[in-house]
């Protein structure tokens, strides 16, 4: 067995295995199998996803996520918070750091432990999509903030079944075939949302989701009709968006002719630990 160097990382309450693959070479199909096998909570470390950092030709680094399910998804908003971070403890407390993901370049503002990130424009906005799910119709939203997200606005969000429905609509036919993440949105008022989502790979509900809380709150904004208006230093107003592990996310946009743009996504982050795994 080989001992290889890991650091437990987290934003929000969603938690990352880092994994430093600059110079290891670690092939696919076995990092895969590590986070299937080191996100198991029970079992293992634990975790909502492994972060691998790889070379990139077009920025500092090139930022890689696994689902414990052993899938690659393309962006995890909170994972490349924490990854910038990580980067900045590395880099001597380095604040303005970019980086490569699979859905774009990520922009990233570290400041101690508030992680500012700016996002790739999202796409494919569809309102009040009808679904039947479990016998009842429901209305849904859907957005790609990197990833796929569905938002459903509820009231009484403590009391929704998110295990049960979000998997039903994670699965569902009119989101094939890659399914979508599933968010429960509930509006206190024009700024300020409660969210809580069940995770594509995870397969489960995480106690934060950074793509989702974007999702939702650009969403929100479009039903609402809410405008703000960022600039190139990320100074804008913003939607604060409440997380089921406690933390308010704030999310920042530019709004335009029924279009988003210089998306932004902060809130606090952490380095937890650092370890030895044995793959």
């Amino acid at each position: 067995m080989k001992a290889l160097e890991f650091y437990k990382v987290q934003a929000s309450g969603n938690d990352f295995i880092l994994v430093d693959n600059t110079k290891l070479k670690i092939a696919n199909a076995q990092l895969s199998r590590m986070a299937k096998r080191f996100c198991q909570r029970s079992y293992n470390i634990g975790a909502d996803g492994l972060l691998v950092i790889e070379p990139s030709r077009v920025s500092l680094f090139k930022m890689r996520i696994f689902n414990p399910d052993g899938s690659e998804a393309q962006m995890c908003g909170n994972g490349a918070r924490s990854s910038a971070l990580w980067y900045s403890l590395k880099k001597k407390k380095a604040k303005a750091i970019s980086f490569e993901t699979r859905a774009g370049i990520i922009e990233s503002q570290v400041e101690g432990d508030k992680v500012k990130i700016k996002l790739a424009n999202p796409r494919s906005l569809r309102e009040d999509i009808s679904l039947m799910v479990l016998g009842r119709r429901l209305k849904a939203n859907f957005l790609n903030t990197g990833v796929p997200h569905a938002v459903i606005f509820v009231q009484g969000l403590n009391q929704i079944d998110v295990e049960k429905i979000g998997r039903a609509v994670r699965f569902h036919r009119k989101f094939k075939p890659s399914g979508t993440n599933v968010n429960f949105a509930e509006v206190i008022n024009d700024g300020f949302i409660k969210l809580r989502t069940y995770e594509r790979g995870v397969e489960a509900e995480t106690l934060a989701c950074g793509t989702g809380a974007v999702a939702a709150a650009l969403i929100t904004a479009k039903k609402l009709n809410v405008g703000t208006h960022c600039s190139a230093s990320f100074n804008c107003k913003k939607i604060k968006v409440l997380t089921r592990g406690g933390e308010i996310l704030k999310v920042y946009f530019e709004k335009a002719r029924g279009k988003f743009a210089n998306v932004c996504l902060s809130g606090k982050a952490s380095l937890v630990y650092k370890g030895v795994i044995y793959v």
